[in-house]
């Protein structure tokens, strides 16, 4: 490969996207407000409390006086009515009938339901002259690691590596098609796989940037550190970069309109958005939808981050999604060069 082309189209391709404001912003300000916004509403704070509803009855004061001592629950007296009717809008968990036996309503689709139906059944329980059979000691576990930033921040580099190989590269390709760029291209002594791999090392450029930017927001802002190795880190991004720089290029290789390549691009992506596991485990869908979830790319390369990051797992522990990767990134690079035309 000749370098001097490669050289120039690299230099051409870095400047071209911090041109546009609007590219500085998706690839560096919006993974960091993301961050901000989900670490504030999962931040570490005081217990939920449980909002129950006693029906009104002879008994009910007495099993309001009982249930409101304890500081978890927020009980209120209702006439059975207005309890049916608070519990349909979800205003309390539950609903108490003190009645022999004691009648418990909720539903069970909402998340809260259940727990409020046992916390409240150990109140009661332990009211009436039930002794535990033994005492046990609760740790809260909120110690760096352990927290739902730490999962989310691996998920959100994952995401905007995906997400800036996939369009920073396969849209800009279309782009330059749309503007004849390409067709210049054509007349100039450049080969295809010097295009290709000067778009991909421009992927390799922004990667490195947008990872520290990240990595360095959620020490100095959520206490975030990366457990394992930074070379191990930065070795899995820039593979996850080269792996959806080549996946965007191969979708984009044919494609003539802007549109047709946006359509293709959220096809691809969509998947990986909602099964990959970046904002919540991967672990959470069906067991037979997970050997197809574990192949795609973006599921390896948030695996492989968390394990370094959190976990403090070397390279090579990591070995079955760096191969997926890799096989992901060669078989697109090679069909991005053959299937690849300028106009």
């Amino acid at each position: 490969m000749r370098l001097d082309p490669f050289y120039r189209l690299l230099i051409a391709r870095i400047r071209e996207p911090l041109r546009e404001p609007e590219v500085v912003f998706w690839v560096f300000v919006f993974p960091i407000l993301l961050a901000v916004g989900l670490g504030i509403a999962f931040r570490n704070k005081p217990q939920e409390q449980i909002s129950v509803a006693i029906a009104d009855g002879p008994r009910a004061q007495e099993v309001a006086t009982v249930l409101g001592a304890d500081p978890q629950l927020v009980v209120r007296i209702s006439n059975e009515e207005d309890a049916r009717s608070e519990l349909r809008l979800g205003q309390v968990a539950l609903v108490v009938v003190p009645r022999e036996p004691y009648e418990y309503r909720f539903d069970p689709t909402r998340p809260q339901a259940e727990v409020a139906r046992v916390h409240v059944e150990g109140v009661l329980q332990k009211a009436a002259g039930r002794k535990d059979a033994f005492d046990a000691v609760e740790v809260e576990v909120s110690e760096p690691g352990a927290r739902y930033i730490d999962f989310l921040i691996p998920g959100l580099l994952g995401m905007n590596l995906m997400s800036g190989g996939m369009w920073g590269v396969g849209f800009a390709v279309v782009d330059m098609r749309t503007r004849k760029l390409l067709k210049r291209l054509v007349a100039s002594p450049m080969r295809k796989s010097e295009f290709i791999a000067a778009l991909l090392m421009s992927r390799v450029v922004f990667m490195l940037v947008e990872l520290v930017a990240l990595l360095v927001f959620g020490y100095f802002v959520f206490d975030i550190v990366v457990r394992g190795s930074i070379t191990a880190t930065v070795l899995v991004g820039l593979l996850g970069a080269l792996t959806f720089g080549g996946i965007g290029i191969l979708v984009a290789s044919r494609a003539q309109k802007i549109d047709t390549v946006s359509g293709l691009m959220n096809l691809v992506m969509l998947p990986m958005f909602v099964f990959s596991g970046i904002f919540f485990s991967a672990d959470r869908f069906p067991e037979m939808m997970q050997p197809a979830i574990q192949a795609l790319p973006l599921t390896m390369l948030n695996d492989a981050l968390r394990a370094i990051i959190i976990e403090g797992q070397t390279l090579f522990s990591q070995s079955r999604e760096i191969l997926g990767l890799l096989l992901w990134g060669g078989v697109s690079f090679v069909l991005s060069i053959k299937w690849f035309r300028w106009t």
